[in-house]
């Protein structure tokens, strides 16, 4: 049971939210919600009790305009503003944690940094295909060493005349067993950071499937593995430099996190006050009692400060006022906020609430994920404290 597919807005809605969201933004929120209702919620268990990509549903994310809702409509994208883009990916996570880190590394990872960071003929080559699903994107940061300190990264591009020779390696990579390209971060021969676009086919390129996971099971996961690629010099990414580069894409991502955990929260929390009011115990529904009212009124009100914090940080990130610490704050209270009601809602179900007939327990593993990736809580508390204080505490 979940209750992704009905209408229960106005049980999530405490404070008449939607009183502040646009006609547009409300009809994409619920062409969205439909969808996933009609097309996901349907086989999300399954997949993810397989640990399975359900890879059939690229065709309808893109059919919904889930890819790269910000990019403008020339190069495929939406056109939307950022509180559509938010509103996207809550519904989407609603569902499935996985199914929002599919869309969101495409939209804020690959397609974002080359329409921000890329020359033209970049823009014009890969976005149309990655807005219509012809074309699957990842992004590798991460390392096996180098999680936290991406700085430190180990992968290295050479010069070569008219191409570099890219080495090293990626780990943890959302999509990378089904990406056709990867947008990679590398360090050259001088020690600065650049991007450049790696195509599926480049001799020694490969990206090895990580199974084995708790977390995140219907979403592809994997490594990117460069042995002495050679990667064109066209395909670097001309107009960004440095570390600046994949942190500007990665509070795209985590923009789109503190939205999306809103929707896990939803879910579990609305499965939650249905179960209390039809499960009876002692002669009455278990919502009866005030233990269990305690709980569902902290979700709520956890869930409408969320609301709050996300829709105050999409207006700011339309008027291009948002900061990396403003977004820090959003990402580590929602994301702490969404795994807390999926445990306290868990054990309002009991024995029940370990099952697959409900969500909670997959949304309590992929929050654990969530929690940890695109800056890990602790990262994102160290962010927090060196906007209060002015000293930098990661070193």
């Amino acid at each position: 049971m979940s209750t992704t597919s009905s209408t229960t807005t106005s049980y999530t809605d405490f404070y008449q939210i939607d009183d502040l969201l646009t006609e547009e933004h409300i009809l994409v929120r619920d062409a969205v919600r439909q969808m996933m209702a009609r097309d996901v919620q349907p086989i999300i268990e399954e997949y993810a009790q397989k640990g399975t990509f359900p890879a059939h549903l690229i065709k309808n994310f893109a059919e919904i305009g889930a890819f790269g809702p910000t990019i403008p409509v020339e190069y495929g994208g939406g056109g939307l503003d950022y509180i559509s883009y938010g509103l996207i990916t809550q519904e989407i996570e609603r569902c499935d944690s996985g199914m929002r880190s599919t869309v969101s590394v495409q939209s804020s990872l690959v397609m974002w940094p080359i329409y921000a960071y890329g020359s033209e003929e970049q823009r014009t080559k890969y976005l149309p295909k990655l807005a219509s699903g012809e074309m699957i994107g990842c992004f590798g940061l991460t390392e096996p060493n180098h999680g936290s300190n991406p700085g430190g990264m180990l992968t290295r591009i050479t010069e070569a005349g008219d191409h570099v020779i890219l080495n090293g390696s990626k780990m943890w990579i959302t999509n990378s067993p089904v990406a056709d390209i990867a947008v990679v971060w590398a360090k050259n021969e001088q020690g600065r950071i650049q991007g450049l676009i790696v195509e599926r086919g480049m001799e020694g390129f490969t990206t090895p499937e990580i199974h084995n996971k708790w977390s995140l099971r219907a979403s592809a996961t994997g490594e990117l593995v460069f042995d002495n690629v050679k990667v064109p010099k066209e395909n670097i990414l001309p107009n960004v430099d440095g570390l600046r580069g994949p942190l500007g894409c990665l509070d795209n991502a985590r923009y789109g996190i503190a939205w999306g955990a809103i929707g896990a929260a939803m879910d579990c929390y609305e499965t939650a006050r249905l179960y209390a009011l039809e499960r009876v115990q002692f002669g009455k529904p278990i919502g009866g009692f005030q233990l269990q009212q305690k709980k569902l009124a902290e979700m709520l009100t956890e869930i409408t400060k969320a609301q709050l914090l996300a829709w105050r940080l999409g207006t700011l990130k339309n008027q291009g006022k948002a900061t990396t610490a403003q977004i820090s704050m959003a990402k580590r209270n929602n994301v702490e906020m969404a795994l807390n009601i999926a445990r306290e809602s868990r054990q309002m179900l009991g024995g029940m609430g370990i099952t697959g007939d409900f969500p909670m327990m997959r949304h309590m593993m992929n929050l654990e994920s969530v929690i940890t990736y695109e800056g890990t809580h602790d990262i994102h508390l160290l962010i927090l404290g060196n906007e209060i204080t002015g000293i930098q505490a990661f070193k």
